[in-house]
């Protein structure tokens, strides 16, 4: 079985706190890429997870995907195991995703091919241990988020295209979050004041002081609308009203990128309760 992991942009992001344990408190929108990771799923009988294809520089144990596929047989008890193929297209460091966009269609593809039938909380639950944003995949619809990013709410978005370009480099998250230069007391606002907010990414200056390349695919691209950085890089963004402007801008770029139509749903929305 062949299976999107899509893509995720996060609109906006604040920080607006940190807690006792030192992860921080966020508030942010995410939505949702027709576009992202391909993964195969081939069940098998004997209890094995094997990852068939490698990523470079992630050893199998750290890998989410199996780490996400022997923590739901731990929690279950399930007997049968899986072979596991990513086509891989979303860049590590991106800020899209990736890996956790990879863990959630594991977490919920195998609920559906073992036969489960876990609920989607449960499986939040579960993604949440391999990491913050694994469960806003789960989750399923675009979201107001808050918390460390694990309190979710709906949030309905109209429809957009967007351009993403992909910088040659990969950003450290946990370098950019501990930055002392970076905002960590944004005020906190509510779902309702959106419209009115001003809305940024808290942590898009520090990247951008520290890595050119992100700066320079911002200024070029805020030549054509309100480009920003996507969690903490080095990935940008910018919305358009259709495929077409969206493509003819992304054809005028010195940078690798795509166009990706905004998804109200997870692909596999279906597949948990």
């Amino acid at each position: 079985m062949s299976y999107l992991a899509p893509a995720k942009l996060n609109l906006w992001l604040h920080v607006v706190g940190r807690r006792p344990d030192g992860y921080h408190l966020l508030q942010s929108v995410f939505r949702f890429l027709d576009y992202g990771d391909r993964l195969h799923l081939s069940m098998r009988d004997d209890g094995r997870i094997v990852r068939a294809t490698d990523l470079p520089g992630v050893p199998e144990e750290r890998d989410l995907v199996v780490r996400a596929a022997r923590l739901l047989q731990e929690a279950t008890g399930c007997k049968f195991g899986v072979e596991i193929s990513v086509e891989k297209v979303l860049p590590m460091g991106g800020g899209l995703g990736g890996g956790s966009s990879d863990a959630a269609t594991v977490l919920l593809a195998l609920n559906r091919l073992w036969g489960l039938n876990l609920s989607r909380c449960e499986l939040q639950g579960i993604g949440l241990r391999l990491g913050a944003d694994v469960p806003v995949f789960i989750f399923g619809e675009s979201a107001f988020a808050e918390g460390i990013g694990e309190v979710l709410q709906p949030i309905l978005l109209a429809p957009t295209w967007y351009v993403v370009l992909v910088p040659p480099v990969s950003v450290a998250t946990a370098e950019i979050f501990a930055a002392p230069e970076l905002t960590r007391d944004t005020t906190s606002i509510k779902m309702c004041d959106l419209s009115t907010a001003e809305l940024r990414n808290d942590l898009q200056s520090v990247v951008c002081g520290r890595v050119p390349e992100v700066a320079e695919c911002l200024a070029w691209l805020g030549q054509y609308g309100n480009a920003r950085m996507t969690g903490s890089g080095a990935c940008v963004f910018a919305e358009f009203a259709s495929r077409d402007e969206a493509a003819s801008v992304l054809a005028q770029a010195a940078y690798a990128g795509f166009v990706a139509q905004g998804l109200d749903r997870h692909p596999l929305w279906g597949y948990a309760d």
